[in-house]
């Protein structure tokens, strides 16, 4: 993946550990899949299944805000 496709994977995982979640992190390189979820740029971001971030490495606390609204 792209570097900041890794950056991006890393401050989630932060954001999770930080949060204290029990969440699966699922990592979507099929191109195809990715055009399906209507995502035309990367790095993305998607909470369960829901699109929330688009061509933007976001910060670990930008991550763990989207992570704390969707409980």
């Amino acid at each position: 993946g792209c570097s900041k496709c890794k950056m991006l994977e890393e401050h989630t995982r932060e954001a999770i550990a930080e949060l204290g979640l029990d969440a699966e992190i699922e990592k979507i390189s099929d191109s195809d899949a990715i055009l399906d979820m209507g995502v035309m740029m990367t790095p993305a971001l998607a909470i369960d299944g829901q699109v929330k971030s688009v061509g933007k490495v976001l910060s670990k606390d930008i991550i763990a805000s989207y992570l704390k609204a969707g409980k």
